[in-house]
């Protein structure tokens, strides 16, 4: 047997008193550098020339080199430890230095693709390399602190809501930010930035303190989304480029929502989940003013939406009653063999091969847009002094669409049926055993997942304008799955955030078309390596992947007191 030799107390504590201060040397290196020209031509990102005046991503580069800077200084400097609750400034400095190393290696790739060469870094960048490697090997020669306990403490009711909507704000800033990157390498390392923002807050205690402050002013956290939410197309300047991307976001966020009642509740494997969005989408469009419909009847668009999702939820009431009675590796197969039968299906009624109404591959064109209440969304319209355009138009309607499937899916959640759906997806037997109505439940999961599908596909077929069966293959299934699990199954938050990434990223990455399935496919290799749970995941599911974890379950029993002891307080 092999003895691992350990250092001896005298050693931990020069390393660690080494390690911080080489930290706090290349973080203030790194700030420092963000003043110097990092690229020798502004065509490389957004343009990092300039001496003594940083650019956005500069100031990005700046922020880490000052997270890494606070998190070594501020515990020697207001002397943490007569606290009663402690944040982790060893874990927090630690993620800042990962980050802004990470970070600064994707600057000067991108220079590097996009002016032709590392000849064309300038000495700038080279600088904030090396602060970032000197603050990364430094944050790494120090001992880790203990686990944070700041969830459990509890601020004046004020400042947790000002906190709260600053938070909605930023993300909100974020994505805006975020939207108009033109190049795929500046929204690439904006995305690091961001992530590593996050981890921060993670690894510090701070992310899971907001947790619980959001859980107790649960209304003010719902209504700062909202309003932030609202207001997101005032921060586009008109553009249709970014507010057609929104859009997309919104109908494949609403699309996952469903889905997530089948896979994160039921834990039904459903490959096939697609086929209820162009089921929504083809009614809608048949019953359209469309020069192109194949049928003669076309009723206000109230009554197409229920149409639509009515015959979604009847297609699945059709595929999950004789296919539910089995479970796993076959009901995946019999799904995935659905949504193809429904794209063939949508193929040959085209007239020749079947009935005509769907014109077979050329599908439907000239969806017109919808007309509310004598509401053009087709028409640009001015709004407090803003042009909004069409697609700012779709937006708001899907946003409210969004907001009733999370209404829908927190009130299935936390009713019996949802608790139902829970048992049947950690032990069919044994839900069966107690007398849950296991075969009901699964048809139920079915058909209300599609009818959620049906709603949104009726509104995208406008959105869209046209619709072919060609849109609904199988890879857009798979899409929405990994959403789904990339998110968090079983969560709301966790499915805005996957879905969002998913569809955001396609959009800014078209630099490297050919690569973008592979990328995405290291991606979610990453994900079950490091966070199986996803990136938003209820404590439940942390806890499944994580029973070795015992600072995890002394973290989620502490805020399960807090959230007790609030709840008592209210009373």
């Amino acid at each position: 047997m092999i003895k691992i030799p350990t250092l001896s107390r005298e050693q931990q504590l020069r390393s660690h008193t080494t390690g911080r201060l080489v930290g706090l040397v290349g973080a203030v290196v790194l700030i420092g550098s963000a003043y110097l020209p990092w690229a020798y031509g502004s065509a490389a990102l957004d343009d990092m020339t300039f001496l003594g005046g940083p650019s956005p991503l500069q100031f990005c580069g700046l922020a880490l080199g000052v997270l890494v800077l606070a998190a070594l200084l501020v515990p020697r400097l207001i002397g943490v430890g007569r606290f009663r609750h402690r944040l982790g400034w060893v874990r927090a400095a630690k993620a800042a230095s990962t980050g802004a190393l990470v970070f600064l290696l994707l600057v000067l790739v991108s220079i590097a693709l996009e002016l032709g060469g590392l000849v064309n870094v300038m000495y700038g960048g080279w600088v904030a390399l090396a602060g970032g490697a000197a603050s990364f090997v430094g944050t790494r020669l120090m001992a880790a602190d203990r686990a944070p306990t700041i969830a459990a403490a509890q601020a004046p009711q004020w400042l947790e809501i000002l906190l709260i909507a600053l938070t909605v704000g930023a993300a909100m800033l974020a994505a805006a930010f975020a939207l108009n990157l033109s190049g795929g390498g500046a929204f690439v390392t904006f995305v690091t930035f961001v992530a590593t923002v996050v981890a921060v807050l993670i690894r510090s205690g701070l992310m899971q303190w907001l947790s619980a402050a959001s859980a107790r002013h649960r209304k003010v956290l719902i209504l700062a989304a909202f309003v932030v939410a609202f207001a997101f197309p005032f921060t586009q300047g008109g553009s249709d480029a970014n507010m057609s991307i929104a859009t997309q976001v919104l109908i494949f966020a609403g699309t996952a929502m469903g889905l997530n009642i089948v896979v994160g509740l039921a834990g039904l494997l459903d490959l096939g989940y697609i086929a209820f969005l162009g089921a929504g989408a083809f009614t809608s469009a048949i019953l359209s003013e469309s020069a192109f419909s194949t049928v003669g009847w076309h009723p206000p668009f109230i009554v197409v939406v229920l149409i639509s999702a009515c015959i979604s939820a009847t297609l699945g009431l059709i595929i999950g009653s004789p296919t539910l009675r089995v479970s796993g590796d076959y009901l995946a197969i019999v799904t995935l063999a659905f949504g193809e039968i429904f794209r063939i299906s949508m193929n040959n009624l085209d007239g020749t091969d079947g009935p005509l109404l769907t014109r077979g591959s050329n599908g439907i064109p000239a969806v017109p847009d919808l007309v509310l209440f004598g509401y053009d969304f087709g028409q640009r319209h001015t709004v407090l002094g803003l042009e909004l355009g069409r697609f700012s138009n779709y937006y708001f309607l899907l946003l409210v669409m969004v907001g009733l499937f999370i209404l829908v899916f927190t009130r299935l959640n936390n009713s019996r049926i949802g608790r139902g759906w829970v048992a049947i997806r950690e032990d069919e037997k044994a839900a069966e055993a107690m007398g849950v109505n296991v075969f009901g439940l699964k048809v139920f999961a079915f058909a209300g997942g599609a009818f959620l599908a049906g709603v949104a596909g009726s509104i995208k077929a406008h959105q869209d304008i046209s619709v072919t069966p060609d849109q609904y293959i199988f890879l857009e299934s798979a899409f929405l799955l990994a959403a789904i699990v990339l998110g968090g199954m079983g969560t709301v938050l966790g499915v805005l955030v996957g879905a969002t990434l998913l569809k955001l990223m396609p959009e800014k990455l078209r630099f490297v078309n050919e690569y973008r399935l592979l990328i995405f496919g290291l991606l979610l290799v990453l994900m079950m390596r490091f966070r199986p749970e996803g990136l938003v995941a209820s404590r439940r599911r942390a806890l499944e992947f994580h029973e070795e974890d015992e600072e995890l379950a002394e973290r989620i029993e502490d805020e399960l007191e807090v959230r007790a002891a609030t709840k008592g307080t209210t009373r």
